[in-house]
């Protein structure tokens, strides 16, 4: 899905997300190509509070996005 498409459909999932997930993982747009995503979740780990949503174009050669978790640090 494009970028817009992403946003709209990860706003959508953290509003009807149970508490406990939105406490437990970090929803975020990433890339759809497996190696892009890869590189873009270890960048977006490494603090997480200073990327934006838009941060994942950075990573993305096609504009092709999904919308992933990744288990929040446990710090």
């Amino acid at each position: 899905m494009n970028y817009q498409e992403a946003l709209k459909y990860k706003n959508k999932s953290i509003k009807e997300a149970d508490e406990s997930v939105t406490k437990l993982y970090h929803i975020l747009i990433a890339p759809s190509d497996k190696t892009e995503s890869v590189n873009y979740i270890h960048h977006f780990l490494k603090n997480p509070k200073a990327c934006k949503d838009s941060s994942c174009k950075e990573f993305s050669s096609d504009g092709d996005f999904e919308v992933v978790s990744v288990r929040k640090d446990d710090n």
